[in-house]
């Protein structure tokens, strides 16, 4: 069994909207394209590096039709590793519909999403979740993910989608390796899901050293 990836671009205030652009997902939006001046070195050798070993795209249809529109004519520019990666892997997009889907390597997946993820999983070693908010809340929901892997950016927009939107469920996660920053203050955070629910505690208790006097 593979590993499923969730990389996700965000803001203080987890919104994960139309960060590469104002055309992405401009309804209601006022700030498509907020990750483009935060963008540096640092983060774009990160993103680069989190693409190593993919061998399947799993994409929600809006994100889909931005990458399809985009990634098979960048190949031989400057983001020449990511489009060859991209224009060869597979991808599964998941979709209400029946859309068309005119780049080489799709596949539709089928009305049972979960069961359908099921099985892209078991099929790839590392499949990579890109943006596509909207099925990132129904993986988030379901636990059907194992990686989490998150770019929080130095900005707060208060509007926009988000990456919990009220129907998540809870759930462990385990850090695992120490944030890396950027100059531009992006920070870069990896999850692994881990088992069980939250715990709670009592911050009062003698042990914790809260409320003790002196």
């Amino acid at each position: 069994m593979g590993l499923i990836h969730i990389e996700l671009f965000t803001t203080l205030d987890l919104v994960a909207q139309a960060p590469g652009g104002p055309e992405e997902d401009p309804e209601g939006f006022p700030f498509g394209g907020w990750q483009a001046p935060l963008i540096d070195e640092v983060t774009g050798a990160q993103i680069e590096a989190s693409y190593e070993g993919t061998d399947a795209l799993l994409l929600g249809r809006r994100t889909y039709d931005i990458f399809a529109a985009y990634w098979p004519h960048q190949q031989g520019g400057q983001d020449n590793k990511i489009a060859e990666l991209f224009n060869r892997v597979p991808k599964y997009v998941a979709s209400r519909g029946k859309p068309d889907l005119p780049w080489a390597g799709s596949e539709l997946l089928g009305p049972d999403l979960a069961e359908a993820v099921r099985e892209v999983r078991d099929r790839h070693e590392h499949v990579k979740v890109v943006g596509s908010v909207n099925l990132v809340q129904t993986l988030l929901h379901e636990k059907l993910f194992d990686r989490l892997n998150l770019w929080v950016h130095p900005i707060v927009l208060g509007v926009g989608k988000k990456v919990f939107d009220g129907g998540e469920v809870p759930t462990n996660v385990t850090l695992l390796e120490p944030p890396a920053a950027s100059p531009a203050g992006t920070v870069h955070l990896r999850y692994a899901l881990a088992e069980g629910t939250p715990r709670t505690g009592d911050m009062t208790e003698p042990d914790r050293g809260v409320g003790r006097d002196g």
